[in-house]
């Protein structure tokens, strides 16, 4: 497995110093490109790190760990365990070299980055302000990762799913959703008409949902919907 690297990229609107962070994680197959247009369809106050998964598996695709597709798809569990280290060890790196505030920094991933993003937050919520999972998973291979309940209820997770997911059915999503609530996480669920994809609506509701997480984080701020949904990745 390759270190993993990352595009970073300065907010639309304001500084780069001390602005908060939305780390993009990518699916199986992706790279660090996948997901730019769902950050400029959000928060524009967002400094991005959009990382690349370290495992090359095609020419321009890379992935946090292999993946057997058999009608449920099973995860290399050594593969997902040691991207979740990398992980950890990269969040306060890339906030301490580019000057960027440690205590707000969101992960957002899509499909195989949102089942590496909820590894990492919930076994180290105190490096994470909030976790966007669309379309994922969560792996019971990491749980015995996970840290404490009153830990867990400082990192609130947002779960999106489709209803008409063919990749990762509907009952992960929900899964998700039985699991965070035994786990005494802080967690909003939301199920979407829509297969295993990114579409307005959704990222309309989590926008409003980042918008909300950063104002109760600052105590104040401007409102939750700034951001307009623009152009969407196809993949």
């Amino acid at each position: 497995m390759s270190p993993l690297s990352a595009v970073v990229r300065p907010p639309r609107s304001g500084p780069l110093a001390g602005a908060p962070v939305l780390v993009l994680l990518h699916g199986v197959g992706g790279n660090e490109r996948n997901l730019l247009a769902v950050a400029d369809a959000l928060y524009p106050r967002f400094a991005v790190v959009s990382v690349r998964g370290p495992l090359q598996i095609a020419p321009d695709g890379f992935a946090f760990f292999q993946v057997q597709f058999t009608p449920e798809p099973v995860p290399t569990a050594a593969q997902a365990e040691a991207s979740r280290a990398a992980l950890i060890d990269f969040l306060p790196q890339v906030t301490r070299e580019h000057g960027l505030d440690a205590s707000r920094v969101f992960l957002l991933g899509f499909s195989q980055g949102a089942i590496i993003g909820a590894s990492v937050t919930l076994s180290r919520p105190d490096l994470v302000a909030g976790l966007v999972m669309l379309s994922g998973r969560i792996l019971p291979e990491a749980r015995s990762t996970f840290a404490a309940p009153e830990q867990l209820a400082q990192a609130p997770v947002f779960v999106a799913h489709g209803v008409h997911d063919a990749k990762l059915g509907i009952h992960h999503g929900r899964a998700s959703e039985a699991l965070l609530e035994e786990l005494g996480a802080a967690f909003t669920y939301r199920e979407y008409d829509m297969g295993h994809e990114i579409t307005a609506a959704e990222l309309a509701d989590v926008n409003a949902w980042l918008g909300a997480r950063l104002e109760a984080l600052a105590g104040h701020g401007r409102p939750a919907h700034e951001g307009a949904v623009g152009s969407l990745p196809t993949n």
